[in-house]
């Protein structure tokens, strides 16, 4: 029985090997907490040929830079963009393999007093991801979610599951 989780777990280990070696990789959101730890582990561990970080947060680009700088990270690029703007997806996405879909505003008190931008973002933004992705001809999408958006009980959550069904 070990030998046989063994098996499955090296082939498992391929099969990431596969998706994150010589590949070009989108990561919207990529500035935030996820994004960060993502380039960390993805640049330690594979060997992509690109990753696009895509985020609207020019200073958290900035300090993502300085702690990713360039010349330890070549393949590393930075796109100032935001989900809402299709035409800004489709441009960044250019010839990129995987998408990992980070973006969304999550701040269950925010979403309370600014539902139409949560709306925006976390709905028509997701929409926009994947419609960016199907004109790119994109292999994968990764999306993350939340557990609020199993029975949500507030708007954010309700976005959230929303954004899932989509993708």
């Amino acid at each position: 029985m070990r030998s046989y989780a063994l098996i499955i777990l090296l082939n498992l280990q391929k099969e990431i090997e596969k998706m994150f070696n010589n590949k070009i990789i989108f990561i919207s959101g990529g500035t935030g907490s996820f994004g960060n730890k993502f380039v960390d582990v993805i640049s330690k561990k594979y060997k992509p040929k690109k990753i696009i970080i895509f985020s609207r947060d020019e200073f958290k680009q900035f300090n993502m830079q300085s702690r990713f700088p360039v010349e330890k990270f070549p393949f590393l690029r930075f796109f100032l963009g935001d989900v809402r703007d299709l035409e800004r997806l489709r441009s960044a996405m250019s010839n990129v393999d995987y998408v990992v879909h980070a973006a969304a505003l999550k701040q269950v008190p925010s979403a309370e007093y600014n539902p139409i931008e949560f709306v925006k973002t976390n709905i028509y933004g997701a929409e926009n991801v994947i419609n960016a992705a199907i004109k790119n001809n994109v292999d994968k999408i990764i999306a993350l979610s939340t557990d609020k958006a199993v029975n949500p009980i507030n708007l954010y959550g309700a976005t959230k599951l929303v954004s899932d069904k989509l993708f």
